[in-house]
């Protein structure tokens, strides 16, 4: 692995961070031997089989979610560039106020009973994904005085082997609050950066509906996607 590469993931310890000040290791990492890994094949579907609404997050309940309705697509991509076909796509994310669908999410913005926040779906023959969403708001998260966080999509992809599982976030181009958030900055290098940035997409965008944005994701390689910190 390059210094590049290296430098497009975030590390371990980074005080801004104040969450990385308790959880990063005190000692070097060791490295395991081979054999030890898990290779079970992937992708993983749980007991129940991945079907073509689960990728439609505003068609989960009887009603509309509130929001702005958005269309997130893009390819998975190897190290040289190859699409990956059957690849595990899934997805999570606060409403549009800024609020997730879980107990320990104690923001006083609303919840909203049409969205629950998580999809999931399989990359095509050429590697392609795509999901119907709410676009998410942005939320304080208390890591600093006025500390809020940008709006956001936590991504999780498995690749051919359940370990070589791959959790990221994709973050939305021209938001503000890009620049004062520390765990986007924990990576040194700003391409690694620009990497979990989506683009607007017209071709994505359709009429009088939904916004587009595309995002690739490479598993591997010198443009590889930077993992979650």
């Amino acid at each position: 692995m390059s210094e590049t590469e290296i430098g497009f993931e975030p590390p371990y310890l980074h005080p801004d961070y104040k969450s990385t000040i308790l959880r990063a290791p005190r000692a070097a990492l060791l490295r395991l031997p081979e054999e030890w890994f898990h290779r079970a094949p992937g992708p993983a579907f749980g007991r129940v089989t991945v079907s073509g609404g689960d990728a439609d997050l505003t068609r989960q309940h009887r009603g509309e979610p509130l929001g702005e309705r958005i269309v997130v697509t893009g390819r998975v991509l190897d190290s040289d560039g190859r699409p990956l076909p059957h690849t595990l796509v899934e997805v999570w994310q606060a409403n549009a106020a800024g609020r997730y669908v879980d107990p320990g999410d104690d923001h006083s913005a609303p919840l909203d009973a049409n969205f629950t926040g998580a999809g999931r779906c399989l990359t095509d023959a050429e590697g392609r994904y795509s999901f119907v969403s709410i676009k998410p708001g942005a939320y304080p998260w208390g890591n600093h005085a006025n500390a809020w966080r940008p709006a956001r999509i936590h991504f999780s992809l498995f690749g051919a082997e359940l370990g070589s599982r791959l959790v990221t976030q994709m973050y939305f181009p021209g938001d503000p609050l890009l620049p004062f958030d520390p765990i986007l900055q924990s990576i040194p290098d700003q391409r690694g950066r620009d990497l979990l940035v989506a683009a607007f997409d017209w071709e994505t965008t359709k009429p009088n509906w939904a916004l587009g944005y595309r995002w690739d994701i490479a598993l591997r390689g010198r443009n590889s996607t930077p993992w979650e910190a």
